[in-house]
């Protein structure tokens, strides 16, 4: 069924739903509900039909069961290096060696690009650990969470061995563009035109040195940050991680935070990048490692796990709905709508250039990447062959309106956990770093018109 512009309210509903009572969930819900409404009076169907029907294959999808079971994880892992007082230990030692504003928000992007296997364990793990460091030098979590969060999915499809660029792999060989088991290897050649990855990365230094300025709300953030020393905006937070160090006569070790950490992260390398696979050794592993030191009771550890599991609740339910607005854009064709919209206008030169800006549009008010990757690429590819496009450009396009969704929605996974690791709303996250994100687009967009001429 063609529903042509009407594609478009759903996403536009929860945008300004969102900025007008300054809440993601509600925004969410409303618009998958404006959604079904659409589709019950334009196919004459049953409106709770629909929403139980598309609930339901949502919830049954194995991404989601993954996306759950990570995130969940990652909640019980960092929960476990909470309590266990390492993580606080370790950004102690670091503020030792930190001496100045500048070097905690260079740390910050340093350990950020170090945790590259998965955009989840980076957000979260990135703002749990600095965010005292931060606090520290009256530096705003408006300021830390888009550190966290662009250098989360941004540097994920950038280094090669991560789980986005093994998805992105997968979707090559789906395609045929990549032999069986090659699609990782053929991604090499992609890589170096995934230019939102590139430049918002690069952006973060400029940031901090100076060069390009502070401004909008991440200035006044940064005022208030230094004349009050309040570097949570207001009474808005995301719920945290907050619970009491286990009950032993242990001195908190930086080893407690570490070594987990390097489990969870050689465990995923060893096997093949699954971060899901990665995670559930490096919770086993930490588990067995404070029961054996005696760092708390096999209660206390139990009771972490399912604590730390559960603080992710809420952002997981941000993301289950999001999925769900994805499923009601597809049965919509928003997609199809946008990439015919844009079919007129195609040049090989700017070919790149609007797919990037038209697919740009999906993803960040779907705030849907990997989704959008399944159904877009496949698309692209023959498109750019057709046309004489340089093939490699155009999908890393759309790999770059995929990070850009990531990185500026502001009910995507990425800015859902950079909020939660940092106890920032994930409106005032969002807005704060919305123009940095706008800036990264607009160089993106002009390199992608200048690469098209030249190449």
């Amino acid at each position: 069924m063609d529903y042509g512009a009407l594609a478009l309210i759903p996403p536009l509903v929860v945008i300004v739903l969102a900025i007008l009572l300054r809440a993601s969930f509600e925004a969410l819900l409303i618009g998958c509900i404006t959604g079904f409404i659409i589709i019950s009076v334009h196919d004459n169907s049953n409106f709770f039909t629909d929403f139980i029907a598309t609930f339901y294959k949502v919830m049954e999808d194995e991404s989601t069961v993954w996306v759950i079971l990570v995130c969940g994880l990652y909640g019980s892992l960092i929960g476990l290096m909470v309590r266990s007082g390492g993580a606080m230990k370790f950004g102690e030692d670091m503020l030792r060696l930190i001496k100045s504003k500048r070097a905690a928000l260079f740390g910050t992007w340093f350990l950020g690009l170090f945790i590259f296997l998965d955009d989840y364990l980076s957000a979260l793990t990135v703002g749990i650990t600095m965010k005292k460091i931060t606090d520290h030098f009256k530096i705003p979590r408006e300021y830390l969470a888009y550190i966290v969060n662009t250098t989360a999915p941004p540097w994920c499809v950038i280094v090669p061995l991560s789980t986005w660029t093994l998805f992105i792999g997968s979707v090559l060989e789906k395609c045929n563009f990549a032999t069986t088991g090659q699609g990782n290897h053929v991604y090499l050649s992609v890589v170096p035109f995934v230019m939102y990855g590139w430049i918002s990365v690069l952006l973060i230094p400029l940031v901090i040195l100076g060069v390009i300025p502070v401004f909008g709300r991440m200035k006044k953030a940064q005022v208030r940050a230094e004349l009050t020393g309040e570097t949570i905006p207001g009474k808005s937070k995301m719920t945290s991680l907050k619970m009491e160090h286990f009950e032993t006569e242990k001195k908190p070790s930086a080893l407690f935070f570490i070594l987990p950490l390097a489990v969870t992260l050689i465990a995923t390398f060893a096997l093949n990048y699954d971060a899901l696979k990665g995670v559930m050794i490096g919770v086993a592993f930490t588990f067995i490692y404070y029961l054996f030191i005696k760092l708390g009771t096999f209660q206390q550890i139990s009771e972490t796990v399912f604590t730390g599991f559960n603080s992710m609740v809420y952002a997981l339910a941000l993301v289950v709905i999001s999925y769900i607005l994805k499923e009601v854009g597809d049965k919509m064709g928003l997609t199809q709508y946008v990439i015919n919209g844009v079919k007129p206008m195609v040049s090989k030169e700017l070919l790149p250039f609007l797919i990037f800006v038209s697919i740009s549009l999906i993803t960040y008010t779907t705030g849907s990447s990997w989704g959008v990757y399944a159904v877009v690429i496949p698309i692209v590819i023959p498109l750019a062959q057709s046309i004489g496009s340089n093939v490699l450009m155009s999908i890393g396009a759309v790999i770059s309106a995929g990070v850009f969704g990531a990185n500026a929605c502001l009910y995507s996974d990425a800015t859902i956990l950079t909020s939660q690791s940092t106890e920032l709303n994930n409106l005032d996250h969002s807005l704060s770093q919305l123009p940095y994100a706008l800036l990264a687009f607009v160089l993106t967009a002009l390199s992608y018109v200048g690469l098209g001429y030249l190449m």
